[in-house]
């Protein structure tokens, strides 16, 4: 059963970046549209120390989304503990908002891959999946949100849509689900179908964040274009237009602006702020 303790938090309907410490004392003096923020959990499994501090202090003036990077969710292998409890920890204390991972891999044996893989929609996947994903809500006593990936490749053994494969984990194990907007369209260019279609299969009722970001273009070896989810350019004009498609349907929902590489000042993120802040502004209007 979920400690009812951390069913009070939840994240406002609002605008998010993901917190970077070089931006401390801008982001606490001038948010401006920030309403809430987002950390990598991998970033303060430490003891003590400025980061700790820092994220103390920021979690009385912002409510926190933490979002891991390195469970390894869809891997084939048992679910590391050692780095289950060290989450547990993180989020024990610091009672976010909201936590949520990747439908992704990232582990082979011993060995962790500093990438986030796609795998085949199976039904044999599926139920891996949802065993890790009841295993992480126990162990944690909290409901965790789910990501869509970016993605380059289809395997021919999927038996599964991706919309379908998530929606289904959700109606197993009972996590909600976080919609990456521009994994969406990325994928969509890369594996040659309608993003809009793909919003429109998706099981918005149980998304609790939506995350946009930058992407890069490139070509492959045919000349067809090919998408990078990479998180260090501003987000593209297309991938706020379908964030305007996802929103008319469903609904304010917290919407987080991802720029992990290549951070620019904070002036620059602030603007990309404002601009998901006009568009959740216009639905709620």
């Amino acid at each position: 059963m979920l400690d009812a303790r951390n069913q009070t938090k939840s994240l406002p309907a609002g605008v998010g970046v993901g917190y970077k410490p070089q931006h401390f004392t801008e982001i606490t003096n001038a948010p401006g549209a920030v309403e809430w923020l987002e950390i990598h959990a991998e970033n303060y499994m430490g003891d003590g120390g400025r980061p700790l501090a820092q994220l103390r202090a920021l979690s009385e003036q912002f409510p926190v989304s933490v979002h891991g990077v390195g469970l390894s969710i869809g891997g084939e292998g048992a679910l590391d503990t050692d780095h289950l409890a060290r989450l547990k920890q993180l989020v024990g204390w610091l009672n976010p908002a909201s936590f949520s991972e990747h439908l992704a891999w990232s582990t082979h044996g011993a060995e962790f891959l500093n990438d986030l893989l796609p795998l085949p929609y199976t039904n044999a996947t599926l139920t891996r999946i949802a065993d890790h994903i009841d295993q992480v809500q126990t162990v944690l006593g909290r409901r965790m949100l789910l990501e869509n990936p970016s993605s380059y490749l289809a395997f021919d053994e999927s038996t599964w849509s991706e919309t379908d494969f998530l929606a289904e984990l959700a109606q197993r194990t009972g996590c909600g689900l976080l919609l990456d907007v521009n994994n969406v369209f990325v994928s969509a260019t890369n594996l040659n179908t309608t993003p809009q279609d793909y919003i429109d299969g998706f099981a918005l009722g149980e998304v609790g964040e939506i995350h946009v970001g930058g992407h890069d273009e490139d070509t492959d070896d045919h000349g067809a274009p090919l998408l990078i989810d990479s998180h260090g350019t501003p987000v593209a004009d297309p991938v706020w237009a379908l964030l305007d498609h996802t929103l008319a349907q469903s609904g304010p929902r917290p919407v987080l602006v991802e720029w992990d590489n290549d951070v620019p000042d904070w002036p620059v993120l602030r603007e990309e702020a404002t601009r998901a802040a006009t568009l959740l502004n216009r639905v709620v209007a």
